[in-house]
């Protein structure tokens, strides 16, 4: 983690960060084949004398996640008793996909989740954070995973430098497959067009670039992502 302090007059502060990563692909879980939900909640439990999961730190509420009784009740209804857990936070996913708009002038890094699901409309991270909000309700661990998305441009143009941003999903744990990320905003299980470059709680432990800034004047932010496959 590096740290700038800027104690002279200035317009504008460019951060530019270049990686190279090499991605390694994932088999694809059956999903008919985890655990029942409930039992993957009952094993989250505290038992005296028995380590806790390192999981069920990620089951309990945080500063951007919360639950409300219409939370339970939209995800109950895809974790119906005995419902493998898998199978269930798939069938979440559809739903969110399918009632929920994209629209990025909806909400901001503030707006809490029970406006998200009262309005249906968000970006992202609304949809990631309402879709952690679901599983944690239901007592099931679940993480924030902030990254890059391989984006391709529409025939016949070429690829913008910087026209992307950054993504969010979802992680969720069954005990018999590991982490199992879950992009609600484009209703697929991840794959290598997926980066991760963090995951936590939610967006408040991963964001990539935090400060405070002092002074008069009006403060524009802007952002520009480009993934570049190398041959």
């Amino acid at each position: 983690m590096d740290h700038v302090t800027l104690l002279r007059p200035h317009e504008g502060l460019t951060v530019t960060s270049r990686s190279l990563v090499r991605l390694h692909s994932a088999s694809t879980p059956d999903v008919d084949t985890s655990l029942p939900w409930e039992t993957v909640r009952d094993g989250l439990k505290y038992q005296k004398g028995t380590p806790a999961s390192e999981a069920s730190q990620f089951a309990f509420a945080s500063p951007y996640i919360e639950s409300s009784p219409d939370v339970v009740a939209f995800a109950s209804r895809s974790f119906t008793a005995g419902r493998p857990l898998l199978a269930a936070a798939v069938d979440l996913m559809h739903r969110i996909y399918d009632d929920f708009t994209f629209d990025t002038a909806a909400t901001t890094m503030t707006t809490p989740i029970t406006k998200v699901l009262e309005e249906r409309r968000g970006v992202c991270q609304d949809f990631a954070h309402f879709q952690i909000a679901c599983l944690r309700s239901l007592g099931l661990p679940a993480r924030y995973v902030s990254g890059y998305l391989l984006t391709d441009p529409p025939p016949g143009h070429a690829r913008l430098i910087g026209a992307d941003a950054s993504h969010a999903w979802v992680s969720v744990h069954s005990p018999v497959h590991g982490w199992v990320d879950l992009d609600p905003t484009n209703d697929v299980l991840t794959d290598r067009r997926h980066i991760t470059v963090a995951w936590g709680r939610d967006y408040g432990d991963v964001s990539p670039l935090r400060g405070v800034i002092l002074g008069g004047g009006r403060h524009v932010l802007k952002v520009g992502v480009s993934v570049v496959p190398i041959a």
